[in-house]
């Protein structure tokens, strides 16, 4: 099972050319990905640098025949034309999702930059088994606000885990029963360095049993440190680093076999990282 991360910058490249087109040659150039993770992604939002009024969440579905395209919004806003402009999250993936979350993280008061955070899910029948998809983009203007989004997504982990293991009484219609589990990809632009301290509270044990979160990197690479992931040719928000990620459940970190970032494309001003996982 291959799986892709990329906040694509909705799809501006670091020579500020929007191609959306470009993001999806690049991830297929880099494997045949089963799951593809998009952060970033805008839809009639002309105000972005670069940009027009393309819905690339449409366009990128349209892109990926065969494939399921789940979409998480974080802004959702008037266009002053009857329309709206729509920003945030998108999960393409070709295994087929018994059920689609959306959780807007906690977007508490703060006097920096900031804007809604999403978390977008997709509970995908897979072949290790019923898998949650995730995928986010955490806020990066504020420790306070990005601390309060890390406990948004351990309580929907949490919720998750202990749906899984409380069996509930099915009903028709909108009752029935979907796929429920505590094994858990999560992905995404956390905006936050290894040594952040929201890093490890995320991958922090649960008091009640729900299976913690690993990050793949060191699980699959052990000391190599991390390539960056961002910031590598404009260094306006600080040094290239790594702010992107990839964690699950021990029990698919067990089955990570290959992790790789490119941080040699240009087609964002983040780079994809590119996860295997072991279905034998």
């Amino acid at each position: 099972m291959k799986l892709i991360t990329w906040n694509i910058q909705w799809a501006r490249g670091t020579d500020d050319r929007v191609d959306p087109r470009r993001i999806i040659d690049h991830a297929r150039a880099m494997a045949d990905f089963d799951v593809l993770c998009l952060q970033e992604v805008a839809a009639n939002f002309p105000d972005l640098d670069g940009n027009d009024d393309t819905d690339q969440f449409a366009l990128f579905a349209q892109m990926l025949p065969g494939f399921t395209a789940i979409e998480g919004i974080g802004v959702d806003v008037d266009d002053g034309r009857g329309g709206r402009k729509r920003f945030g999250n998108l999960i393409l993936t070709r295994y087929r999702v018994a059920q689609a979350l959306r959780h807007l993280l906690p977007w508490e008061a703060a006097a920096t930059r900031n804007m809604p955070r999403v978390l977008v899910e997709a509970v995908a029948e897979t072949p290790l088994g019923p898998v949650r998809l995730m995928t986010t983009h955490l806020e990066y203007s504020s420790p306070v606000l990005r601390a309060a989004q890390v406990e948004g997504i351990r309580e929907v982990h949490r919720m998750a885990a202990c749906r899984a293991r409380t069996p509930r009484v099915p009903g028709p219609h909108t009752y029935a029963p979907t796929p429920n589990t505590a094994s858990a990809i999560l992905t995404g632009d956390f905006n936050m360095r290894p040594d952040d301290s929201a890093l490890a509270r995320l991958m922090a044990p649960f008091e009640d049993g729900t299976p913690p979160l690993r990050d793949l990197w060191p699980a699959v690479m052990g000391d190599a440190p991390p390539p960056p992931t961002a910031f590598i040719v404009d260094q306006t928000y600080g040094p290239p680093g790594c702010l992107d990620y990839v964690l699950a459940t021990s029990d698919l970190a067990a089955r990570a076999r290959r992790i790789v970032c490119d941080v040699d494309t240009r087609a964002s001003d983040h780079q994809p990282i590119l996860v295997e996982f072991d279905v034998g």
